[in-house]
């Protein structure tokens, strides 16, 4: 399978839960574009309407969501379809979360910004199995860059905000939005 092919899958119907509107709209379309049919919640509230409308093989839950914790969708989706393949997604990643995603039933747990081709391969791994490493992850830099670019956007686009909140000086930050991201 290559990055632009699209899968066959038995049931390709996806639920997206985030409250991140322009990311929920990009990892929708790129994972349209991978062969899923997705359907996309904002909160906890809508998650679980259109769960029980479609009924998907497969979600995708932030953590944090305006309305409550990812982790209790995870909980409904799991006994509205037990064989469903869940995927946690957080801006806020640390081991203690981890743990509690996987032992609600997700089968993997990634932190924001996820590669796409890595929350496709957990998605599609078989039951049981851990989808192979990314051949090539994504570097510290771009990591650092990411986690900024979204602090930023987070913050309107207030340049000191952002700067105050990431403890860091305020041209440092400008110097680093100025510049392309890195590979």
């Amino acid at each position: 399978m290559t990055a632009t092919e699209p899968l066959q899958l038995a049931d390709p119907k996806l639920l997206l839960v985030d409250d991140d509107q322009a990311f929920r709209q990009r990892l929708a379309l790129t994972l349209e574009r991978r062969g899923f049919v997705v359907s996309a919640a904002a909160n906890l509230a809508e998650g679980r309407r259109v769960a029980a409308e479609v009924k998907p093989a497969f979600a995708i839950v932030d953590m944090r969501l305006g309305d409550g914790n990812g982790l209790d969708l995870v909980d409904d989706l799991r006994s509205l379809r037990p064989d469903m393949r869940i995927l946690v997604l957080t801006g806020y990643g640390n081991f203690a979360t981890a743990v509690a995603a996987i032992k609600t039933g997700a089968v993997d747990y990634f932190s924001k910004p996820a590669d796409p081709d890595d929350i496709v391969a957990a998605l599609i791994a078989p039951a049981g199995q851990r989808p192979e490493p990314p051949l090539e992850p994504m570097s510290a830099d771009r990591v650092r860059w990411e986690h900024i670019q979204r602090v930023y956007e987070l913050c309107d686009r207030n340049v000191s905000e952002t700067a105050r909140r990431l403890k860091m000086h305020r041209r440092t930050l400008q110097r680093i939005l100025a510049k392309r991201s890195p590979k």
